[in-house]
């Protein structure tokens, strides 16, 4: 099954889930901004990913420029600022066992299923 952290409002979120849809795969959609992912689910996910947490924040974000912006923390301390602001998590995201993408392009989620 492929998970898709996904963002409804997001027109990149959406065509990546539409994308999945007519693949014909069996989706797991995470609306991440109703059912924020834990800190262990993140940190697996950065794995997935093979990035450091603050690869996955949004920076252009309003609450990163005015409460991050300029610190200096650890992967640790950016999984907790995720965890806290869910909206600063790039998207979508999208898994597949092992794999994972950040999905903004379109040719990136057909290099894991």
């Amino acid at each position: 099954m492929i998970t898709i952290y996904h963002n409804p409002k997001c027109g990149k979120s959406r065509n990546a889930l539409k994308f999945l849809e007519e693949s014909g795969q069996q989706i797991e959609v995470v609306e991440y901004l109703k059912n924020t992912p834990a800190k262990e689910e993140l940190k697996s996910v950065i794995q997935k990913l093979g990035i450091k947490a603050h690869d996955l924040i949004r920076v252009k974000e309003e609450i990163y420029k005015e409460k991050y912006k300029g610190k200096i923390l650890s992967d640790d301390e950016w999984i907790d600022v995720l965890v806290e602001n869910p909206i600063l998590i790039e998207r979508p995201i999208v898994i597949n066992k092992n794999k994972a993408v950040i999905a903004r392009e379109e040719g990136k989620i057909e290099t894991i299923i």
